[in-house]
């Protein structure tokens, strides 16, 4: 039995390599690219797009060729029986973004395991063709030029969108190894790629990865470029992400007013943005501007929606960031108005009273007058047992549970203080036994 299974193993290994691209040897690569460059190199055929269409899969075949026969996902285990006449030159550790990999050298390429001992990247240190992709992507250029009765636009269009996907992956793995500035570069280059002719697709997420690399390393001229760009696009990130990566550029470069001018855009059509309206918030405290205008954008987004609990919730956290506490509380009773089944409105006021108590307790234990320092410790009691109803209620309306144990973490740490009578223990209990479950 055991012989069998372990037959059934490696036919199942060897069938899931199969499922694999396959991939030539390193010297086949080589050759398929010679042979193809003399042919282009001859002027009548030349003139043929097929002859071009097949030097750009020559070239995606010299890019696979050192990659070797490991694919992303593979186990070690699975490796070890397929590739076991290819060399091992060499084993360490490394350790990128804060994860552990083994890294096993062979020679043209390294093998990045993870802790769960998959295949995880594959890093070729010795090309077949120096910018293999690049020189597959111009093939195809030329082969599209020729084919004037687009005989061969199925294969140029799929080898295109073959040389834009293997960009994107690069461009992974070299934000992966730190490298932002060609993270950037290859992201930029997949977005080119696939938006050639015949493929013609317009890959907004790799445009913005360019723009967010190179905002991540502080080159915010090319970011602003390609930000601006994939705005163009219609793109804007989750929640409007993009406006306020924006605003921040535009402020960086020494033009405040238009980085207000899109933090006010993203406002308007996504007031929930917590990025956004923090860069609003910031904006207007620092200028000296009026900060109503906030409240004038706000209420904007009331007239749409006046129902929308949501943007009450919003006016609290603003009037919270300002140091307003009664406007706050009132816009956050609003939402339990309006919606008495939304959370946040309770949590928003749950979370301004357990701040204020927070705030109260450090500076009674600053004070050194014993009337003064108990009137503090009065007024922190009463914050801290304001909380409590609010983030019971939230807790018992809230259907996401990681919600419920955020809540649950506040109501342990507010209860345990009152512990001393029965009704607050039997709460400290509950939600400490919730939280510890959680972990």
């Amino acid at each position: 039995m055991k012989r069998i299974l372990i037959a059934l193993a490696l036919l199942a290994s060897v069938q899931i390599a199969g499922a694999q691209q396959q991939v030539k040897s390193v010297n086949a690569a080589r050759s398929g690219v010679d042979k193809a460059l003399k042919t282009v190199s001859d002027a009548k055929k030349a003139a043929n797009a097929a002859n071009w269409t097949k030097l750009g899969q020559a070239y995606i075949d010299a890019y696979l060729a050192p990659q070797g026969n490991g694919w992303i996902g593979a186990n070690e285990s699975e490796l070890n029986l397929i590739m076991s006449q290819d060399k091992v030159l060499g084993t360490r550790e490394e350790v990128l973004g804060g994860q552990n990999y083994l890294v096993k050298s062979y020679a043209t390429a390294d093998y990045y395991f993870n802790a769960a001992g998959q295949l995880a990247i594959i890093k070729v240190t010795a090309p077949v063709v120096e910018d293999a992709l690049d020189k597959a992507l111009e093939a195809y250029k030329k082969a599209y030029s020729l084919d004037v009765k687009a005989k061969k636009t199925k294969d140029i269009a799929a080898g295109i969108g073959n040389v834009s996907s293997k960009y994107v992956n690069d461009a992974y793995d070299s934000y992966t190894f730190g490298d932002l500035a060609k993270a950037s570069e290859l992201f930029e280059k997949a977005a080119r790629s696939s938006m050639e002719a015949p493929f013609a697709q317009l890959d907004t997420n790799s445009l913005y990865n360019a723009g967010f690399t190179a905002w991540m390393m502080g080159n915010n001229e090319r970011a602003k470029v390609l930000f601006e760009e994939t705005l163009a696009t219609g793109y804007v990130g989750e929640d409007g992400e993009l406006y306020a990566k924006l605003a921040d550029i535009s402020e960086k470069l020494g033009n405040k007013e238009q980085g207000k001018d899109y933090l006010e855009q993203g406002f308007t059509a996504y007031p929930h943005s917590q990025s956004i309206l923090v860069g609003l918030i910031n904006y207007y405290v620092t200028s000296g501007d009026n900060p109503q205008r906030i409240f004038e954008l706000l209420d904007l987004a009331k007239q749409n929606e006046p129902n929308n609990a949501s943007l009450y919730y919003v006016e609290g956290n603003i009037h919270e960031k300002l140091g307003e506490e009664e406007a706050a509380i009132a816009a956050y009773d609003k939402c339990a108005e309006i919606n008495p089944k939304y959370e946040y409105g309770y949590i928003g006021k749950g979370i301004l009273l357990y701040n204020k108590a927070v705030d109260l307790q450090e500076k009674a234990s600053n004070e050194m007058d014993d009337a003064k320092y108990m009137v503090l410790v009065g007024q922190f009691e009463e914050a801290l047992k304001g909380c409590i109803e609010p983030f019971e209620t939230a807790f018992e309306i809230s259907a996401d549970n990681d919600v419920k144990v955020s809540i649950a973490e506040y109501l342990k740490n507010a209860c345990f203080r009152f512990r001393a009578e029965e009704a607050y223990m039997a709460k400290y209990e509950k939600y400490n036994k919730i939280v510890a479950e959680s972990r």
